[in-house]
């Protein structure tokens, strides 16, 4: 195989994948599966030896196909009983308001995931809480924060499915 062809720039010393190969994405499958393997299991698993698998997990790094590694909290054990969907509808989607909404969005430890949209909805609003009062006095904060023109929420009744992955397969149209 052409290096050359193969990896792109690079970045710190370390090539960057120009574009990902059937290897590069069986290693982001595992590491989306177990991001605690080790660098010598994942490489058996993937079918290669350890000191190119690591080149090529800290090159997915560097190019930023690999974002952090983090655990996954199960929030009710945390005290977080309640999870709820805030649809938030803006007075403006002038680009000062949606900065200024999206600020504070971030400063709400309530909020685990904000979504822009298109269409009715600006924002859907990802929130856990220890019980319903709690949520309620978020809703407030929220309907007077700046360009809010109303907010509908959503009591989530059911948990059916967590998949924060991609599929190790190439995209249509795109060679592997």
């Amino acid at each position: 195989m052409n290096v050359l062809a193969f990896f792109g720039p690079f970045l710190g010393g370390v090539p960057v994948p120009a574009r990902l190969d059937t290897i590069d994405r069986k290693i982001l499958k595992e590491l989306q599966d177990d991001g605690r393997i080790t660098n010598v299991e994942l490489a058996s698993r993937v079918g290669i030896s350890a000191p190119p698998c690591l080149r090529r997990v800290r090159a997915l790094e560097e190019a930023g196909y690999i974002k952090g590694y983090r655990a996954l909290l199960d929030e009710k054990k945390l005290g977080y009983e309640v999870t709820v969907f805030a649809m938030v509808h803006l007075a403006s989607q002038a680009e000062t308001d949606l900065v200024t909404f999206e600020e504070f969005v971030r400063s709400q430890p309530l909020v685990r995931e904000c979504w822009m949209l298109s269409g009715e909805i600006d924002f859907v609003l990802k929130c856990v809480a220890p019980d319903l009062k709690t949520f309620q006095a978020f809703v407030e904060k929220l309907t007077a924060a700046p360009s809010v023109r109303n907010v509908k929420t959503s009591l989530s009744s059911r948990y059916t499915r967590s998949e924060p992955r991609c599929h190790g397969r190439a995209r249509p149209g795109h060679p592997d």
